[in-house]
């Protein structure tokens, strides 16, 4: 069995004979060089299937699904909101956080932000490029930004404030509902007095101090997830 994997946005169903798109035709037949016959695996929300090329006709790739190897996962919620960053940290973060688990993204515009445009599409390749190598199955998706007070009147969830000033080292696993689990990181100037009240005054939250250290946002980021899947898992 061949290890790549690749995401296939349409339905998929055992015996389906269908057609990649050209960019994935081309990576497979120019950059990984797989040829007729040969195998890779092709994966969405409704699982993985292993598929064989059946041929490759004006740089086109047809392929036909073998077996399944992969039903869809059942798996814990965990969102993260964030405040958008500068594009190369954003991405590293993305990607990182993508395999670590994370199932959504949704970017906050705080009162400090300072990069307040997200380039959606360009963090939906990114996420999809780390679920293929990462070996997960669901795509996280990423919402458009947003502000703080929609964010949380909107979303029913138990949220994991990532506060400097808390005294909180560790989380109380035992108020943890069955809702999703969001970590929310601030901006690199940090929350405003206004925006960690309205924080701490959401009915489901937990402030955290992840580290002594003031962190990176993507450093944060990492750090914050690996707590949460420690607990939660």
């Amino acid at each position: 069995m061949s290890n790549i994997r690749l995401y296939f946005s349409n339905s998929l169903s055992g015996n389906l004979i269908e057609k990649l798109d050209k960019s994935q035709s081309h990576y497979l037949t120019r950059v990984m060089r797989v040829k007729e016959n040969e195998v890779f695996s092709l994966f969405n929300k409704e699982g993985e299937w292993e598929a064989k090329i059946l041929g490759i006709s004006k740089n086109i790739v047809e392929f036909k699904t073998i077996k399944k190897l992969r039903q869809k996962e059942n798996i814990k919620e965990l969102w993260l909101a964030f405040s958008p960053i500068k594009s190369n940290y954003q991405n590293f973060m993305i990607q990182k956080a993508t395999e670590l688990g994370v199932t959504k993204f949704l970017p906050i515009i705080f009162d400090r932000t300072v990069v307040r445009k997200v380039n959606k599409e360009r963090l939906e390749k990114i996420a999809i490029e780390a679920s293929e190598q990462s070996n997960r199955i669901n795509i996280p998706l990423i919402e458009s930004p947003q502000k703080l007070n929609d964010f949380l009147n909107k979303n029913s969830m138990d949220l994991i404030f990532t506060d400097l000033n808390s005294k909180i080292s560790k989380l109380d696993k035992s108020k943890f509902t069955d809702k999703p689990v969001c970590i929310i990181i601030g901006p690199e100037g940090d929350f405003s007095e206004t925006e960690r009240d309205e924080i701490l005054s959401f009915k489901d939250v937990q402030a955290l101090k992840i580290n002594e250290n003031i962190l990176r946002s993507e450093t944060a980021v990492i750090s914050a997830i690996s707590i949460i899947n420690y607990v939660i898992n």
